[in-house]
């Protein structure tokens, strides 16, 4: 049976301040200060609301704008992308599915190799889990994203 994810009140009440701005009001945090913007660990980034998978450091990459950027969700549902309009300029926002936190922004300046998207993503609105906590933490089937790296290792 898959996990189920949702908005957890608890975790909401818990958030700090910045995180609460991020997530709930669509705030942004500054360039650079963010946790994870310069991980380069390896792990998953899940929702810091909901916990549901989002982001992997497999598909991580460093875009110069001092936000964690990614190349594509791990989970395809687990993230929605809406048209926003907000300070005069027309952009892609990016948040999560069933905790319904603000992320960040797609774009599509990002590798073209990888396909061609740069998912801009506040680290404030992330909570980072390394593969050696996968299991612990529950998310013992994303092990699998890092095969290949572990092979390289």
């Amino acid at each position: 049976m898959a996990k189920q994810y949702h908005k957890n009140p608890a975790a909401v009440n818990a958030l700090s301040p910045e995180q609460y701005q991020v997530t709930q009001r669509n705030g942004t945090e500054r360039p650079f200060t963010g946790e994870y913007w310069d991980n380069h660990e390896p792990g998953i980034y899940v929702d810091v609301v909901s916990g549901e998978p989002l982001f992997a450091s497999v598909d991580k990459f460093d875009s110069g704008t001092g936000w964690p950027s990614f190349t594509r969700p791990i989970e395809a549902t687990n993230v929605v992308e809406k048209r926003d309009f907000s300070h005069l300029m027309i952009r892609t926002e990016v948040r999560s599915a069933h905790g319904d936190s603000h992320l960040g922004h797609v774009f599509t300046d990002g590798p073209r190799s990888a396909g061609g998207l740069r998912y801009c993503i506040n680290s404030a609105s992330l909570r980072f889990i390394h593969l050696d906590d996968l299991e612990a933490e529950g998310y013992g089937d994303y092990k699998k994203l890092f095969v290949n790296e572990e092979a390289q290792a």
